[in-house]
């Protein structure tokens, strides 16, 4: 029986109580549903298979002692098949035990499932515009970006297994100041020149010129005769803006697609495939900057003052209004966020139910004008739109903190860290850490064949057990004829109960926006599946010499532990399999590998 189950069966255990009038003033409508009443793992297997509180959570609206109501629960859940015992315990705790067949029954739910064990459609009809690493495109993904890529891939994937349907969305900040910083240092560098004080550095630079170069030289364009000097024109004779001129915009218009391309590549090679690749400039090119402003003003919270256009953000929670339009004419950052949420909640196809934002550290001053500028639109703030910040991440080798890329100069990129460890390792270390703290990398740790690696122990259990399953084959071991009541043993409970948990966990991460919970439950599985291995055989085992020449009692003991009886070695062969399923599960809900061999 899974806790789901239980936790069903307690449910209707409270509605009969109410009926019954036996729960004091408790009331139907006082029940919490289903899904809400807990029921957890004891942290001592002597007390149970599991265990609940909803006794102590009830007593106060039944007007009852805890205990007393626990008493009532504890004499129904007894008649239920598949529950062997129950007991109060404490204040009112209720633990419960489960018959071996009950407990063994999640073995073919797994198997029966497959890939798909524990996926649930709590989230069905659900559309969630998920949008992550969104860098500038000036430069490699750098380390902040690369977390967010593996953290916010890895929730796609958990959010898709509640049913929920959603869109990866990549937000490239192409219209800005940043560009024109880049094409600067772009231009520095072709002319053999300082780069700009507020230009980037590093020998992407160099790269990245040497392309624009053979490109134009290619296209007949002679770059030494464009003006350098503002004012120029672009190339369909419209005036250049302030700080621009012929030769930067060359430069913008040729290094710009080729960062677009690289940043493409680094995240497919990454295992992230993003469904939209949205262009901050198109919303100023289609008119929707212009739109989303007007909306807003139809419903008063547009104004004008000191020659600028204001948003009154503070209507709506925040802590100051807005500029949305300088006195100069140019539109502030925010105005392209106004356009660019209000596109995502009306697009034709996939409009957002659910905007989710997932922003660096440096942006946690953002959220007060963003769920402004949700409610001004009569939207829910925290439903229609939700803000994750990431914290900052430290890579470290040799005790050191690893400061500087070979090819970024100043920052560690996604390229670095994936050379240094590989695609698995580094999606599971920054995966596996709430995003909502910092973590720091131990390249060294990471780089180990060693049980310290929290990587390496979780795909050694999955090879592992594709080892037992050779072994099994070749020794003609098969799950026919399996009684999986013969899963009695401690260690086989402890496995169990482990597998059982796998769906209450992959829902608690979606509706939490928690995908570490994967990586944490993987690591508690495979200790208890290299407990598991090391305590129970499923291939028949010759005792050794030593074994032979020890007294008859203890040989006996050994040879029944070593060569367990065909049922109980099918059922254990089942086990394992399950075992082996739900840990590959897992992995790829993170996008790494569940190897066969290692």
């Amino acid at each position: 029986m899974s806790p789901e189950a239980l936790s069903v069966l307690i449910y209707e255990i409270a509605q009969e109580l109410v009926s019954s009038e036996m729960a004091g003033s408790l009331t139907r409508d006082l029940i919490p549903p289903a899904e809400k009443i807990a029921v957890m793992r004891p942290k001592d297997r002597a007390h149970g298979d599991w265990a609940t509180n909803i006794a102590m959570q009830l007593a106060k609206k039944a007007g009852m002692k805890p205990r007393d109501l626990a008493e009532l629960f504890a004499k129904e859940l007894p008649k239920s098949e598949g529950v062997k015992s129950v007991e109060v315990a404490g204040p009112g705790f209720i633990n419960i035990t489960l018959d071996s067949a009950s407990s063994a029954a999640v073995v073919d739910a797994v198997l029966a499932a497959g890939d798909s064990f524990g996926f649930n459609d709590h989230l069905a009809g659900k559309t969630l515009n998920l949008e992550f690493v969104s860098a500038n495109p000036t430069g490699p993904i750098h380390i902040g970006g690369t977390r967010w890529a593996a953290v916010g891939d890895s929730m796609a994937r958990v959010l898709e297994a509640n049913g929920a349907n959603v869109v990866r969305e990549y937000y490239f900040n192409d219209h800005g100041e940043q560009i024109n910083r880049f094409a600067k240092s772009l231009v520095a560098a072709w002319a053999g020149e300082e780069t700009p004080a507020d230009g980037y550095k590093g020998a992407y630079i160099e790269e990245i010129t040497e392309r624009v170069v053979k490109e134009a030289a290619a296209d007949g364009v002679d770059l030494n005769a464009l003006e350098r000097v503002d004012g120029g024109v672009d190339k369909d004779g419209n005036p250049l803006g302030e700080g621009d001129s012929e030769l930067r915009e060359e430069f913008r218009k040729r290094a710009v697609p080729m960062m677009f391309d690289e940043i493409q590549k680094s995240m497919k090679e990454f295992r992230v495939n993003f469904d939209v690749w949205f262009h901050e400039n198109s919303l100023y090119q289609d008119g929707e900057v212009t739109r989303a402003i007007e909306e807003l003003r139809q419903r008063g919270d547009i104004f004008e003052k000191d020659g600028a256009t204001w948003f009154a953000s503070t209507k709506h929670g925040d802590d100051k209004d807005r500029v949305i339009i300088k006195s100069n004419g140019e539109y502030a950052y925010f105005a392209a966020d106004i356009a660019y949420y209000w596109n995502k909640r009306h697009r034709t196809v996939n409009p957002a139910d659910t905007a989710i934002y997932m922003l660096g550290a440096d942006h946690h001053g953002y959220i007060g004008r963003m769920m402004a500028m949700c409610a001004a639109f009569g939207d829910k703030p925290g439903e229609n739109m939700q803000i994750l910040i990431g914290q900052l991440v430290n890579v470290m080798k040799d005790g050191k903190p690893v400061r500087m890329s070979k090819r970024a100069g100043n920052v560690v990129t996604l390229e670095d860290l994936v050379e240094a460890v590989g695609v698995d390792a580094a999606r599971y270390s920054l995966a596996r850490t709430d995003y909502n703290q910092s973590v720091d990398i131990d390249l060294n740790l990471l780089a180990s064949h060693t049980n310290e690696n929290p990587l390496y122990y979780v795909q050694y259990a999955h090879a592992r057990s594709c080892n037992v399953d050779r072994n099994a084959a070749a020794a003609g071991v098969t799950t026919e004829g399996a009684d999986l009541a013969l899963l009695d043993t401690e260690a086989d409970g402890d496995l169990l109960a482990a597998l059982a948990q796998y769906p209450s966990m992959l829902s608690q991460a979606g509706d939490g926006r928690e995908p570490h919970r994967v990586a944490h439950y993987l690591e508690d599985l495979a200790g208890r599946y290299h407990k598991w291995y090391a305590a129970e055989r499923v291939v028949p085992m010759a005792l050794t010499d030593a074994e032979q020449a020890l007294p008859e009692a203890d040989r006996k003991v050994l040879e029944i532990a070593k060569n367990p009886e065909p049922a109980r070695a099918a059922a254990r062969l089942k086990l394992n399999d399950a075992a082996k399923q739900v840990i590959a599960n897992g992995l790829a809900l993170l996008a790494v590998t569940a190897p066969e061999k290692m």
